[in-house]
């Protein structure tokens, strides 16, 4: 009985660990995925800024109609 319960505690320390190492492993890839999105959201701020500081940015002109009217 004792060799049994051993056996199973042993199963679930297993299959604990596999999950605990799929989960570092997500996590590393979801980490590396947020850096380059941050990289990228920054990318385009500075874009951004860099546009509207060569005041090449759009007009909006919310009250003109369209020009198909």
């Amino acid at each position: 009985m004792l060799m049994n319960d051993l056996e199973l505690l042993e199963e679930k320390i297993s299959h604990l660990q596999r999950m605990v190492d799929d989960l570092s492993e997500s996590l590393v890839r979801h980490t590396a995925e947020i850096d380059q999105l941050n990289r990228h959201v920054a990318m385009l701020m500075q874009r951004e800024a860099s546009r509207e500081a060569d005041g090449g940015g759009g007009i909006i002109l919310t009250d003109e109609r369209p020009p198909h009217y």
